[in-house]
């Protein structure tokens, strides 16, 4: 009794390392299974669900718009605030860089609509925040096409409820900041949601699959977890790798963990006198 003990004990430990090894690799901040109730900061996935009508923006002529005339091609719509003094500049400069490297073409194969959550911001400050962030992409012809295939919009506070109570983006604001998550959401050209990118950082092939099934209205669930587990950027071939270290470590954990797990349950051979 005292083995089986000590036997628990040891497996309990070994598979709190293995999954927390795995969690450590990605962004906790989707649960899709929950509802809008049970989530306060973070994302509830709305896959398969229109956006509605009647959201209005502000875009960079200050005109007014509706966001489902804007939406005439796939399109990935990513909720940030202009003054955030956290993960918005990291989240903003990620999709400049994917873009950069990405194959497609903004404003042709797709857009990107940077939408204020802030309702006191104006639409001045979305405008110099697009130009700085088009100045960390490398290739001329994609910043020519990204400065009218990446829009920047503000929004008035009823707007923008509906726009992220419709994307399940769940905010909650604290004194003059807010407190979110990193996350894009991928929209048909017809408004349906198709697929949620998060964290900070994007896959060059992932964003391209994203829009390539949004453009033939197929969603699909959340893959950038997994993918961003087993690949790796590589700055010198200026690409993405598989990462064979990670995904071995990976699976010697997982088959020690099968090994010792065996050792206990197996049955014990009686020793015959």
């Amino acid at each position: 009794m005292r083995d089986s003990g000590k036997n628990f004990v040891f497996i309990s430990i070994i598979i709190f390392l293995f999954f927390g090894i795995l969690e450590g690799h990605g962004q906790a901040v989707v649960n899709p299974a929950a509802t809008d109730n049970e989530v306060e900061i973070g994302i509830v996935e709305h896959l398969d669900t229109y956006l509605p009508d009647s959201i209005s923006l502000i875009n960079e002529n200050g005109e007014q718009v509706w966001l489902s005339d804007v939406i005439d091609k796939p399109t990935i719509i990513n909720f940030v605030y202009y003054r955030c003094p956290g993960i918005c500049s990291p989240l903003m400069e990620a999709v400049a860089g994917v873009m950069d490297k990405s194959d497609l073409t903004p404003g042709e194969d797709y857009q990107v609509l940077t939408i204020s959550f802030d309702p006191t911001e104006g639409i001045d400050l979305g405008i110099r925040k697009k130009g700085n962030y088009l100045n960390l992409m490398n290739n001329s012809d994609k910043v020519t096409a990204a400065k009218t295939g990446w829009k920047f919009f503000v929004s008035d506070s009823a707007s923008i409820i509906r726009a992220t109570n419709a994307t399940g983006f769940k905010y909650k604001k604290t004194g003059n900041d807010f407190l979110h998550a990193a996350s894009l959401t991928v929209v048909s050209p017809d408004g349906k949601i198709t697929r949620y990118l998060n964290g900070l950082y994007f896959l060059p092939f992932e964003w391209k699959m994203a829009i390539v099934e949004a453009s033939k209205g197929q969603s699909g669930a959340t893959l950038n977890k997994v993918l961003r587990f087993c690949y790796s950027y590589d700055p010198d071939g200026q690409t993405y790798v598989l990462n064979v270290t990670k995904i071995s470590a990976t699976l010697i954990m997982f088959f020690a963990f099968i090994f010792l797990l065996y050792l206990v349950i197996k049955p014990k051979r009686k020793t015959i006198i």
